[in-house]
């Protein structure tokens, strides 16, 4: 990673799905590797599983905490539709890691939306090398449907040239001591995930 140049992370999602911690956390590991860092939160109905996305950006110099259309260098997106949602915020060359996973939004609940089949697809047929991981299956494995979000981190350190220590040492400081080993379990498992 260049240390002249501002790297834009989106993080999307719904409500409840950890999006807030996950890009507390990327803030802190940039900050602690010396960038500087912007962040901007876009709630939405979050309390009742609407959409939520979450800008950070770092670099040496960084402006504004909004990424731009066309932007973003990497798509981290917790729930499938999110991925749709968002994807004219990515860049030609941006990266995109998604949940296999899906929300039904409250429309497709009443019968007024139909949740889009085949997203999966669509996705990689607009970013071949999408990263797709079941991160609740994987959750589920190590023990706690929770730490979904901390496996994403894991899966995206491995895309950021920011040591794994900086990633571990920040986890420790914002978990409650007794969730810190099942976080730090997810962030390596999310790691041995990561396509490079």
């Amino acid at each position: 990673m260049s240390q002249d140049r501002v790297y834009n992370v989106l993080i999307v999602g719904v409500g409840g799905q950890g999006i807030i911690l996950a890009s507390d956390v990327l803030g802190r590991v940039a900050a602690a590797n010396g960038y500087e860092v912007k962040k901007n939160e876009i709630h939405g109905m979050a309390q009742r599983g609407g959409s939520v996305s979450s800008h950070v950006r770092f670099g040496k110099r960084v402006s504004s905490p909004i990424i731009k259309t066309g932007e973003a260098d990497v798509l981290l997106s917790f729930e499938q539709l999110e991925t749709l949602r968002y994807f004219s915020f990515l860049s030609e060359k941006g990266k995109v890691i998604v949940n296999d996973h899906k929300i039904l939004p409250p429309a497709v609940f009443t019968g007024k939306q139909e949740y889009p089949p085949d997203i999966l697809e669509k996705i990689q047929e607009r970013v071949p090398d999408a990263v797709i991981v079941d991160g609740n299956a994987v959750a589920a494995k190590i023990g706690n449907p929770r730490v979904a979000n901390v496996i994403f981190l894991g899966v995206l350190s491995k895309y950021l040239d920011i040591p794994a220590e900086t990633y571990e040492t920040v986890l420790k400081e914002s978990i409650k001591p007794k969730l810190v080993d099942i976080n730090l379990k997810a962030f390596h498992e999310g790691r041995s995930l990561a396509k490079v």
